[in-house]
């Protein structure tokens, strides 16, 4: 899969723009088992905060919050399209969604691994 180092990401309508920077390429590609990631299905893979910038319909995007509270889900509010979300285990990181990669096709990825979100750390007794 051929991701060029700035790269567009786009909910459904086409009303959010984002502008990635993947120098790597498609840096830790996953899936999560969580209550949340369980039901949206979507690969995510991540990028540091200052490698994601929204260039297009910031007043389009609605957030999504739940449990903690820490992580921040973020996705269309005319398309409903989950684009990306700031992780709570990593706030330094965006996780976000490579179906919105324009002209990249997550199911052409193989051996996506699944991260137990179920258990996550943060979730976790001392």
């Amino acid at each position: 899969m051929d991701i060029k180092p700035n790269h567009l990401l786009t909910c459904h309508c086409g009303k959010i723009q984002i502008e990635l920077t993947l120098p790597q390429g498609l840096e830790n590609p996953r899936r999560c088992d969580c209550s949340m990631c369980r039901r949206r299905g979507a690969v995510v893979a991540s990028v540091t905060l200052d490698r994601l910038k929204i260039i297009k319909g910031h007043e389009f995007l609605n957030l999504y919050q739940f449990n903690t509270m820490t992580a921040k889900h973020y996705f269309c509010s005319n398309c409903g399209i989950y684009t990306h979300h700031q992780r709570r285990s990593k706030p330094e990181e965006y996780g976000f969604n490579v179906a919105c990669l324009e002209g990249v096709n997550p199911f052409v990825l193989k051996d996506v691994p699944v991260m137990d979100g179920i258990n996550h750390p943060k979730d976790q007794k001392n």
